[in-house]
């Protein structure tokens, strides 16, 4: 079901629409479609062809086409599709027209470098606060900001208006660092913690595991080792080499 978005929209100051339904396919590209346009822009280019910026985002530009058509956004033909209008309407979309408070809880040795990372900004996100539940890092300065303890994590959030919260705990505080979170308020996290969290209908999770990355990049080594060392490049079903004729 749609939801409405109150409030103005690209080019339609104070007018109220239809927040659209998008495929989850959708909406995992569009961040990488913003990034090109900001390349785009940032080189100077005013206009850009869907196979330009399907090239730039790494797609194919038939399905950019249908993802920014759920967007209301045709092109003109013979000239492309406006870089500044296009990205006033994926920001909207992904709601980056307004900068959103993000919590960090977690500062060991990837959270401490999540918090130094400048990107966020540029990305529509304001990293507000810090948390650990060790002392010895409580306090300490991060990139402009102090650690404070999780006892902290309820009051901070109300006072910065947080909604995104980021976890780079180990995994065994994750679930409670979570718990925590949702019972302040906040509807959307970010986990870095190698485990599976469950939160309450409304609350979005997203899992970032790192190692599972490099698992899957392993099993592609793996099978192009296993394609490529045989004659013909070909394994039997037992995986012992095929033997020529």
């Amino acid at each position: 079901m749609s939801q409405q978005r109150h409030g103005n929209t690209p080019g339609n100051p104070g007018a109220v629409t239809a927040f659209p339904d998008l495929p989850e396919a959708t909406i995992a590209r569009l961040p990488e479609y913003l990034r090109a346009l900001h390349n785009l822009a940032e080189s100077g280019s005013d206009t850009v062809s869907s196979e330009g910026l399907a090239a730039a985002a790494g797609v194919n530009s038939a399905k950019l086409r249908k993802d920014l058509s759920h967007l209301g956004s045709y092109g003109t033909r013979g000239v492309g599709y406006d870089v500044a209008l296009l990205i006033d309407q994926v920001e909207y979309i992904l709601g980056l027209d307004e900068r959103r408070a993000v919590a960090l809880v977690g500062v060991g040795n990837l959270g401490h470098a999540l918090a130094g990372y400048d990107g966020f900004a540029s990305r529509g996100f304001r990293i507000v606060a810090l948390f650990d539940a060790d002392a010895e890092r409580v306090g300490k300065p991060i990139n402009g900001l102090l650690v404070r303890h999780i006892d902290e994590l309820g009051r901070a959030v109300v006072e910065e208006g947080i909604t995104i919260g980021v976890i780079a705990t180990p995994a065994n505080a994750a679930q409670g660092v979570a718990d925590e979170l949702v019972a302040a308020g906040v509807t959307s996290i970010l986990n870095f913690a190698p485990c599976v969290l469950s939160v309450p209908a409304g609350v979005d999770v997203r899992k970032v595991d790192l190692a599972i990355e490099l698992q899957i990049l392993s099993f592609h080594e793996h099978r192009k080792a296993s394609l490529t060392a045989l004659p013909g490049g070909r394994v039997d079903e037992s995986g012992i080499e095929a033997v020529g004729s």
